[in-house]
């Protein structure tokens, strides 16, 4: 069964997860470090995990499988879940894949190296109105390919 995980923390397209969700009839559950307002839907949970580092990210790793939906902008937690199978978003929409996560690693890994030596200060930009269209967009590609590729396995 398809389900939605969200790194939830410092997600800013959770609203836009509940609507495409909601349309689909797809639960979703946001993972987070300490607890947040969620709507009061059956379909949407939320999972508080421990204060550790990679709290969120283990928990999620751990539970996203094939069929399964990943929105997070953390890299190497997308490196695991592309791993395990599950299809994963970046809040842009940006989808990581087998293709192109060894990229997204070692640009991640590099401007992490460039951060620390005072090279690039701050994160990235905040999201624009195209952007979160975009998400949208990629989502519901996402969730119908699914679907379409389930069909046919059945």
């Amino acid at each position: 069964m398809l389900h939605i995980f969200i790194d939830a923390d410092a997600c800013p397209v959770k609203q836009e997860v509940y609507r495409v969700a909601g349309r689909y009839g797809l639960h979703v559950t946001l993972v987070a470090n300490s607890w947040m307002r969620v709507p009061n839907e059956p379909w949407i949970a939320l999972k508080v995990v421990g204060d550790g580092l990679d709290a969120a990210d283990d928990w999620i790793a751990e539970h996203a499988q094939p069929l399964d939906i990943v929105i997070t902008a953390d890299v190497p937690l997308a490196s695991r879940c592309v791993k395990a199978g599950a299809r994963v978003m970046g809040p842009t929409g940006k989808p990581f894949t087998q293709d192109n996560i060894g990229q997204a690693v070692a640009t991640r890994d590099l401007l992490s190296e460039l951060r620390s030596m005072g090279e690039i200060t701050g994160g990235p930009p905040p999201l624009k109105k195209r952007d979160k269209s975009n998400f949208l967009q990629r989502l519901d590609d996402v969730i119908q390919s699914i679907h379409r590729e389930h069909r046919s396995n059945s």
